[in-house]
């Protein structure tokens, strides 16, 4: 089976010796077409992987700011079925990888085998479904690697390196390393402890390890990839997308600050 194009991009930048970035948007946050155009605009500002969330009633880790950008993109109409939409488009015009992220509830309701099927077809590498833990994770995990898509898994500060070691013997692409308890949101900094979870983790895993959880400057971004192969970025870029989303340059707007913070890189 040839390498996904997750695993492409994470052995580019180890052989070019660089860390990554990994941004987060909302589907249909403003709205549909606008989402597309900035998570095209992100991939030519150079983020190395395209996260996109998929809208949820009840986002149960996300903080104010992505609940927020969920009921815009809810009340605007977005499903699961229009995020993929966004997805196809945005794959018309980039080879960044595409990651989903999502809650277990949407992918069930349309069934598994459905939604892994749909989702590859759209133009999706991987798919990290934040509430479903790795215990029970084998059905929907088989249909994810059986349509040709990276089972990507959360590790926060809490968890035993035994679930990290089955984390990473079941995902592939890399690991979702949160680095604090708790909801989405920006901070002023990153935990002093996180050089100690980034640690434990390489004892117990080989994936590429992508770090986040409050990133919101360049400084946050180097700290953050001094010790993991790349920076997630959501909460702060959502906020940027939310403060500029009356504006027709507000695709611009969102790479200009992707950039920015690609300066601590």
């Amino acid at each position: 089976m040839s390498a996904s194009r997750i695993e492409q991009a994470f052995t580019r930048l180890r052989d070019e010796h660089r860390p990554g970035m990994v941004t987060y948007v909302t589907a249909g946050d403003p709205d549909a077409a606008t989402s597309a155009q900035i998570l095209i605009a992100l991939a030519h500002a150079g983020a190395d992987v395209l996260e996109v969330g998929v809208p949820f009633s009840d986002p149960l880790a996300d903080g104010p700011v992505i609940q927020r950008a969920t009921e815009r993109a809810l009340a605007g109409g977005m499903t699961l079925r229009g995020t993929l939409d966004v997805v196809r488009t945005v794959r018309q015009s980039v080879e960044t990888p595409i990651v989903l992220f999502t809650y277990a509830n949407p992918v069930v309701r349309m069934d598994a085998a459905v939604f892994a099927r749909e989702a590859k077809a759209a133009g999706v590498d991987g798919v990290l479904i934040l509430d479903y833990p790795v215990e029970e994770a084998e059905p929907l995990r088989a249909a994810l690697i059986g349509a040709g898509l990276d089972p990507i898994f959360l590790i926060s500060p809490t968890t035993s390196e035994e679930r990290i070691r089955k984390s990473a013997e079941l995902g592939a692409g890399f690991l979702y390393v949160i680095s604090r308890l708790g909801v989405t949101g920006v901070r002023d900094r990153l935990p002093e402890d996180v050089g100690e979870l980034m640690k434990r983790i390489r004892r117990c895993a080989d994936l590429p390890v992508a770090l986040g959880f409050g990133i919101a400057h360049p400084s946050q971004v180097a700290e953050a990839c001094r010790v993991a192969d790349a920076a997630v970025v959501g909460s702060a870029l959502v906020n940027v997308v939310a403060e500029h989303a009356a504006s027709a340059k507000v695709s611009e707007h969102a790479s200009e600050y992707v950039r920015w913070l690609k300066n601590g890189l």
